[in-house]
């Protein structure tokens, strides 16, 4: 499964289904099919997400989907999270929602 992030001010955002599922975790959403990030829950969403960065790159270790540390130069979730960052960002800014799945 992918998801798809949708929104009226950004391009998609399309990511495996383990990606997509970690970042949903680490904002508090569920990680269903469908689902809407409100634009005014984008802010917490964005700090969420980077507080999570910050807190992966401060043990230097790159975690997988599933929280497991990956040896070697495998994609951290700063690679994997800052394209769904800055679609929040954008549609915080213009006040619209995110979806993903409808």
């Amino acid at each position: 499964m992918l998801y798809k992030f949708k929104s009226k001010n950004a391009g998609d955002v399309i990511m495996l289904e383990a990606n997509g599922r970690r970042v949903l975790e680490v904002i508090g959403k569920d990680a269903g099919p469908t689902g809407i990030v409100l634009a005014a829950q984008m802010p917490a969403a964005i700090a969420a997400l980077q507080a999570a960065i910050a807190r992966e790159e401060s043990t230097q270790e790159v975690m997988n989907a599933d929280g497991e540390p990956v040896k070697g130069d495998a994609p951290g979730l700063r690679q994997r999270a800052m394209p769904f960052i800055d679609m929040l960002q954008r549609n915080h800014s213009a006040g619209t929602d995110v979806t993903w799945g409808v």
